[in-house]
Order: structure tokens, then sequence, then C-alpha cells
């Protein structure tokens, strides 16, 4: 029985991702983090976690099962700290996108129905950016990230239309997750 680390979530347009990879470019000099690349970045609406690759077909049926619904216009903006900047695990950017509540909803049902645990915690669509480990949190000085994320403004990095939803697998690899499309499922399916 082979498993599978999957999730489900929206692709990023090459624009953003290069507004985003300046963005890395610039800030990295200031802390030593776990940086995400670029190539990696995609707002999660739902972590699957593992799955038996064996019921995979049966995923993707309730996947596509999902209600029509329009595209939805994602912003990517802002950029801060979770939980706090003063106690930072994540440095994150912003999403606001009207819309993305429900395909969170509904992909949490569809997951739901095949046995996949309900998230307990509210969504909270954001790009992670960079991880902070516990071991190096209470002796890292991010006084340098924050004066070099003060003088980068405005904070806004693109906007786009999501036409669809990827199923994604993760690899753990020595040198980060490696993240693949499975599968494809459009708002429309006209």
């Amino acid at each position: 029985m082979a498993l599978m680390r999957l999730f489900t979530g929206l692709d990023l347009p090459g624009e953003v991702v290069r507004n985003l990879e300046a963005l890395l470019e610039r800030l990295r000099p200031a802390a030593r983090i776990q940086w995400i690349p670029p190539a990696n970045l995609h707002v999660t609406t739902k972590f699957i976690g593992d799955w038996q690759e064996e019921r995979l077909p049966e995923l993707k049926a309730a996947l596509a099962g999902l209600p029509e619904r329009p595209d939805i216009e994602v912003a990517v903006a802002k950029a801060g700290f979770y939980p706090h900047e003063r106690a930072a695990r994540i440095f994150w950017c912003g999403i606001e996108a009207q819309g993305l509540d429900a395909l969170v909803a509904d992909t949490g049902q569809a997951a739901s129905s095949l046995g996949i645990a309900r998230e307990k915690r509210p969504y909270s669509p954001h790009l992670t950016l960079g991880r902070i480990s516990r071991k190096t949190a209470d002796r890292l000085d991010l006084r340098p990230l924050h004066s070099a994320i003060a003088a980068v403004q405005p904070l806004e990095f693109g906007r786009f239309s999501a036409r669809s939803f990827f199923l994604y697998r993760s690899q753990l690899r020595p040198t980060g997750s490696v993240y693949t499309k499975l599968a494809e499922f459009p708002f429309s399916k006209r």
C-alpha cells in the first residue's frame, strides 16, 4: 500500500511568481530563515495528508464533483509573521480572494466524504514565504528583515483570475519539498 502526501490549491501565474521572487531576493540577505523556493509557492485550499495511491481515482472523482463556480479573483499583497512578529514561525504574504472560502468549504466537504479529517482551524489564505525553526527562533534577530520589508512599498505582487484548482503531490527530499500537479479541476465544466 503506497502512500502519497497530497493537498489541493491554486497555482500562481508566472508574473506573480516573478514579483515574489524579486521580493525574496531583496529579503534573503536580511535573515537566515528557511526561504521557500518561488516555484513552490501556491495557495493551499485543503491539506489531505497521506493518501493511498490505489484510492487516487476515488479522490479525483470527489474533487471533480465540486459545484461549478465563477472564476476567483485573487490579489496577492501585504506580508507578515505568524503567529506574530515577536514569536515568528512563518513569514507570509497575504491573499485576498472573494469566493475562495466557498471553494475551501466545498473541497473540505468532498474530502470529508472520503474520511479525510475536517480542518479545525479557520481558513486563513496566505503564501508561506519562509519558515523559522523552533531551534533558531529565540536567538534569531529579525530586525534587519523587518527593516527590509518596510523598505519594500507597496507590498502588492499582482492579481489574477483563478479558473481552476489542482491536486498536488508533495514529496520530501533532502533539498526540500517537490510538488507535482496530479490533476486540474476547472471551476466551469463547459
